[in-house]
C-alpha cells in the first residue's frame, strides 16, 4: 500500500514542479520587486496607501466585484432552480444556453456589447423607436458591469445547479403537507439547502471579477480603471514595476481576505462549503 502511494506521489511531482514554475515563481518575483524597485523598502506600499488614485482603484474594484456578484446571484438563482426542477430536453436546452458563452471569445463578446451600448447602437435604436430618450452607457462602470455579468453568469449558475439537483424535492413538499405555505417551505427548507451553491458560486464570481482586464478596458473608461487595468498601466506604460507589484500584492491580500470572510460567514450560517450538495448544510 505504501509503495503504491509513493509511486503516486512520484507521478505528481512533475505537475507540482510545473505549477511552482508557472505560478509561484512569478508571484515571488513580483512580490520581491514590489519591495526592491524603489528608493526605500516600503516606498511602493506608501504610495499605495497614500495615493488617492490608488485607493480609488481599490475601492472601485471591490465595489464592482461585489455588485457583479450580487447581480449574477440574483439572476442565476431562478435560472438554476428551473434547470434543477426540470428534466429531459428542457434541462439540456437550458444547459446549452449557459455554456454558449464559453464557445465565444471574451474579446468578441466585449465588442458585441460595444455595438449594443454605443451612442448609435442597438439599445438606443430600440429606445428611440419606442419614444424613450437615448442613454449613454458605454465608457461607464455600468457598461463594465453589464459585460462582466454576462461573462460570469455560467460560473454562478453551474455551482447552484450542481447543489440544487442534489436536493430532495420531497423535503419542501413535506413542509407543505405539515401546513407551511409554499413560500415558507421554500425559504425555510429549500433555500438553506441551496446555500452551499450560493457561497461557492459567489466565491468564484467575486474572485474572477477582481481579475477582469479585457472587459473594463473595452467597455470602461481610463478615468474609472479597475485594479488589473491600473497594474497594466503602471508596468507597461509607466514602467513602474514596483508600484505594479504593490497593486498585485494588494490583489492577493484582497483575495485572501475574501476567502477568510466567506469562511467566517459560512460558519455563521452552518454551511460546509467543501461539500456541494444538500448534505453540505
Amino acid at each position: 500500500m505504501k509503495t503504491a502511494e509513493s509511486k503516486t506521489q512520484v507521478l505528481a511531482w512533475p505537475a507540482i514542479l510545473l505549477v511552482a514554475a508557472a505560478f509561484f515563481l512569478p508571484v515571488i518575483i513580483i512580490i520581491a520587486r514590489s519591495f526592491t524597485d524603489a528608493n526605500t523598502t516600503f516606498e511602493n506600499y506608501e504610495w499605495l496607501i497614500g495615493s488617492s488614485s490608488a485607493r480609488s482603484v481599490l475601492i472601485r474594484t471591490i465595489y464592482t466585484a461585489v455588485i457583479a456578484t450580487v447581480i449574477t446571484a440574483v439572476l442565476a438563482y431562478p435560472y438554476a432552480y428551473l434547470m434543477a426542477t426540470t428534466s429531459g430536453g428542457l434541462r439540456g436546452l437550458l444547459l446549452i444556453v449557459v455554456l454558449l458563452p464559453f464557445w465565444t471569445s471574451m474579446m468578441v463578446r466585449a465588442f458585441a456589447w460595444v455595438i449594443i451600448l454605443q451612442r448609435n447602437g442597438l439599445l438606443n435604436t430600440i429606445l428611440e423607436g419606442v419614444g424613450l430618450p437615448a442613454v449613454s452607457i458605454l465608457g461607464t462602470n455600468t457598461a463594465v458591469l453589464i459585460g462582466m455579468c454576462q461573462v460570469l453568469m455560467p460560473f454562478m449558475v453551474l455551482p447552484l445547479f450542481s447543489t440544487m439537483v442534489g436536493i430532495d424535492m420531497k423535503l419542501p413538499l413535506a413542509a407543505q403537507v405539515l401546513g407551511a405555505p409554499k413560500w415558507k417551505a421554500f425559504l425555510q427548507v429549500y433555500f438553506p439547502l441551496s446555500l452551499p451553491g450560493v457561497f461557492a458560486g459567489s466565491l468564484i464570481v467575486f474572485i474572477l471579477s477582481l481579475g477582469f482586464y479585457v472587459t473594463p478596458a473595452i467597455l470602461g473608461s481610463p478615468r474609472e480603471q479597475l485594479l488589473p487595468n491600473a497594474m497594466f498601466s503602471q508596468v507597461m506604460e509607466l514602467l513602474q514595476w514596483g508600484r505594479g507589484g504593490a497593486l498585485a500584492v494588494a490583489l492577493l491580500v484582497l483575495v485572501g481576505a475574501v476567502f477568510l470572510l466567506l469562511y467566517l460567514i459560512a460558519r455563521a450560517f452552518g454551511v460546509k462549503i467543501g461539500k456541494i450538495g444538500g448534505t453540505g448544510v
